[in-house]
């Protein structure tokens, strides 16, 4: 027993959605935040070259960048400026680099050394960021330039960019709800999925569906009749090892079209009909098999079609064993019986002392019989066929039936897609109907008629009686599978078998009746396929 722990496909699919979910929002969140950091640190730039033009352009610091020691004037005043832009550090340099603001106090009047400095004091102004003690700095660099519009410093307007920790907390509020939100849809989206598919897929998890198909592997490969089934699509989704020994198909054919693999297959004419098809002969492949088709459907919807079939050579052996077999059985019993009665005769002639009639009666019982088979098997070669029409004589004489064989009968061979069962189960069923119209007649003469005739075109069947006829309501029903007025179990298939071989051969039948006067059925099988005959 596999104790092994299964993971429910519902937790599977909300687990891993919950992770796809929160990996897609880590990555969208990285490049949001850069883009964030881009918008913040262009803000920030604006801003810091805003300032910078606004006291480089105030009258009083072109005047006290001037003087000497101005910066003690310029310092708090830049301070102040500093605060009221919110700018985190402020620095005025004169053309010598001498600061003359600075927000360490120790700075003003030193000489600056930076080396990005340099472009300004060549009337240019730009934005450079440089790494200091309190992180990463936006600067912003502006030349001052007097009245007549010769440079007299430089102004630098410095802020600190805000780290990503930083730029979380101001957001927090904002990526709380984002983060909720989208984790709450995608964990509620991902659970309803699982469900569907759960109550798609009949609430079997994966392991049990697996097991199953494993299974049904098996369960198909090991089934004696071939099993092949189609999608709407006509694709093969079953086709089993039996399926590929019948029709001498190899390889992988699941996922191919049925066309593709069986040129001339019947199983699509499934799809369309509402109704299966059951016990109908059919030739595929140049075989000819019994098949049953069904549709499959769910919720009233066809989705697809399934053929059980099985080879008809042993059906057809089947169906002679059904029909000749226990003629000759009961043959053997009634020329058992025939026989005891002729042993009395003979008996009782010798007890009479007649024995010259109790050997005219032998030579005459035996001749006869020597004659009935010498005729059969004169005209109709096949040994199968004599045996059971041999039975069918010996069964009439004890039933008071007389059979008679048309004195032209002749078969050399047998149509094309017919053999020797299907003689036995046509003409085997046809004198079964006909010794059963005699059932509640008591007129004599009982006699059935029989003529077999063939040559290089058609080959006939011909039989009569003179028995009960068929009632004209039950004319279109009598071929149907099932059918039967004998009232036995096991009954209403032969008729219904004789119309398939018929088909199957391309072959035609009639027949005429009337009420207590008789029936005559008569067939005709062409003795070669339709298309060799529109050839020649």
């Amino acid at each position: 027993m596999d104790k092994s722990f299964h993971m429910p496909i519902q937790l599977k699919i909300t687990l891993l959605s919950f992770v796809i979910v929160a990996f897609s929002i880590l990555i969208g969140g990285i490049f949001i935040f850069g883009n964030i950091v881009s918008i913040r640190e262009d803000e920030i730039g604006k801003r810091s070259m805003i300032t910078a033009h606004t006291i480089a352009e105030l009258p009083e610091v072109q005047k006290l960048v001037r003087e000497s020691e101005g910066w003690t004037k310029l310092n708090p005043m830049i301070e102040n400026l500093r605060k009221i832009h919110q700018a985190d550090y402020i620095v005025v340099l004169n053309n010598q680099h001498i600061r003359y603001s600075h927000p360490v106090f120790s700075q003003l009047g030193t000489q600056s050394k930076s080396n990005d400095e340099s472009a300004a004091f060549a009337e240019h102004e730009y934005l450079s960021k440089a790494s200091g003690e309190l992180g990463i700095s936006v600067r912003a660099f502006v030349p001052i330039l007097d009245k007549e519009n010769e440079q007299i410093g430089v102004v630098l307007v410095g802020n600190i960019l805000p780290t990503i920790p930083e730029l979380i907390m101001d957001l927090k509020g904002q990526i709380a709800i984002i983060l909720l939100l989208t984790l709450l849809f995608g964990v509620c989206g991902s659970w309803l999925m699982a469900r569907r598919i759960k109550k798609e897929t009949f609430q079997l998890e994966p392991h049990e569906i697996s097991r199953m198909l494993v299974e049904r592997t098996a369960a198909f490969n090991a089934m004696h009749e071939g099993v092949i089934a189609i999608d709407n699509n006509q694709t093969i989704t079953i086709f089993n090892e039996k399926a590929k020994q019948m029709l001498n198909i190899s390889g992988a054919v699941i996922g191919k079209n049925i066309n593709d693999i069986i040129s001339d297959t019947r199983l699509p004419e499934v799809l369309d009909r509402t109704s299966p098809i059951f016990n109908q002969e059919i030739s595929v492949q140049n075989r000819n098999l019994l098949s049953n088709r069904v549709p499959i459907k769910i919720a009233d919807k066809t989705i697809g079609a399934v053929a059980i079939f099985q080879d008809r050579t042993d059906v057809a052996k089947l169906a002679e064993e059904l029909t000749s077999v226990k003629a000759f059985v009961e043959a053997l019993r009634v020329q058992n019986h025939e026989h005891m009665n002729k042993l009395h005769t003979i008996a009782g002639l010798i007890q009479l002392g007649n024995l010259d009639d109790a050997l005219q009666y032998i030579f005459q019982i035996t001749e006869e019989q020597e004659e009935l088979t010498r005729f059969l098997t004169k005209h109709i070669h096949d040994d199968n066929l004599v045996g059971l029409l041999l039975s069918k004589i010996s069964l009439g004489r004890e039933l008071g039936i007389e059979l008679i064989m048309d004195k032209h009968t002749k078969l050399d061979r047998f149509p094309n897609d017919m053999d020797h069962h299907d003689f036995v189960l046509i003409i085997g069923n046809l004198i079964e109907n006909s010794f059963a119209a005699f059932k509640h007649l008591s007129e004599e003469p009982k006699q059935v008629y029989l003529s077999i005739y063939q040559d290089e075109q058609h080959c006939q069947i011909v039989l009569e009686d003179n028995g009960s006829g068929i009632p004209e309501e039950i004319h279109k029903d009598i071929f149907e599978y099932g059918f039967t007025t004998k009232g036995a179990e096991g009954s209403g298939i032969g008729l219904y078998l004789i119309d398939q071989i018929v088909k199957k051969a391309n072959g035609e039948m009639s027949f005429t009746t009337r009420l207590n006067e008789g029936t005559s059925f008569f067939l005709s099988f062409p003795m070669h396929d339709i298309e060799e005959n529109q050839n020649d």
